[in-house]
């Protein structure tokens, strides 16, 4: 049970926590503070946290929970801001889809608090923001994805974990390195090549009708490019060693697709395809089942 629940940045994430874990019954207060306060006002309104707090040491003081649910690039600020502030018991996580930047931030700015520090991101949201996005039920049966670190404390993960698992979701474990490395892959890569190629088809000459003819294989594969520009700008910095690897990789493969296309290589192209659609295939058949009850 969480006494007071400070969530710094409350919207789709944040908010959709915050309702999981009142449903929950597993939360007491719930203050809010974020750059926004017409989204805050909002956010008391819709009963997604109890109060607003204008000041980052007023939200976070008498915390026992802290949740940093802002853009990558906003947390080494605000960590800095918030240590001085910080309750004896509180322990803070956060949301963030980079870990070794943020863990950085957090070792740096929270000095003796850092071992109740727990790195934290939750493998879900959709492609829209703000708090009125934000629905209870976000996180039940996904991974959350914690990292702490040798210095952690036990007491402070067992807290986290059970506050992600109040929220409906399954909680694993690994190395911020790991992390990063898995994230590029499987988030960070197909979000920038989503951004990239409707950026490249809007400045065409004739974007009006190209975009007038898509059907919905353009919309399944770009609708992550409607998420956050400014969240997935700081992501991309933040993790850009992990994912410059990962697009001079995926750029070989564009030329060897280039390659098949100008040699009129079926085989190849057939092969190339037939080996995605099974992989694709079986990624989605694990996803059904663990969505069966």
């Amino acid at each position: 049970m969480i006494d007071k629940l400070a969530i710094i940045g409350v919207g789709l994430i944040g908010g959709s926590l915050a309702r999981a874990l009142r449903d929950a019954g597993h939360v007491g207060e719930i203050v809010g503070h974020g750059r926004g306060i017409e989204n805050l006002q909002r956010a008391v309104a819709l009963g997604v946290i109890d109060r607003v707090e204008t000041t980052l040491a007023s939200a976070v003081r008498a915390a026992d929970m802290v949740v940093l649910a802002t853009p990558v690039g906003s947390m080494k600020k605000i960590l800095q801001a918030i240590a001085p502030y910080l309750a004896p018991d509180a322990v803070v996580t956060d949301v963030g889809s980079v870990k070794g930047a943020i863990t950085d931030a957090a070792r740096k700015s929270l000095g003796k608090k850092f071992p109740d520090f727990v790195p934290g991101h939750p493998i879900a949201g959709t492609e829209k923001s703000g708090v009125e996005a934000s629905f209870a039920s976000l996180y039940a049966g996904r991974r959350v994805v914690l990292t702490p670190l040798p210095e952690t404390k036990t007491e402070a993960v067992q807290r986290v974990r059970a506050m992600w698992q109040a929220a409906g979701a399954e909680v694993v474990t690994m190395t911020v390195e790991h992390h990063d490395t898995v994230l590029a892959a499987t988030s960070h890569l197909p979000h920038l090549l989503a951004y990239t190629l409707v950026d490249m088809l809007a400045r065409q000459h004739d974007s009006r009708e190209i975009f007038a003819y898509a059907a919905g294989g353009f919309r399944d594969f770009t609708r992550i490019a409607s998420s956050d520009p400014v969240m997935w700008r700081d992501i991309g910095l933040a993790n850009r060693d992990a994912i410059v690897r990962l697009l001079k990789q995926y750029r070989a493969e564009i030329g060897n697709l280039i390659k098949a296309l100008d040699s009129a290589d079926g085989e190849t192209l057939h092969t190339m395809f037939a080996r995605a659609k099974a992989a694709r295939d079986a990624f989605v058949a694990v996803d059904q089942k663990k969505e069966e009850p």
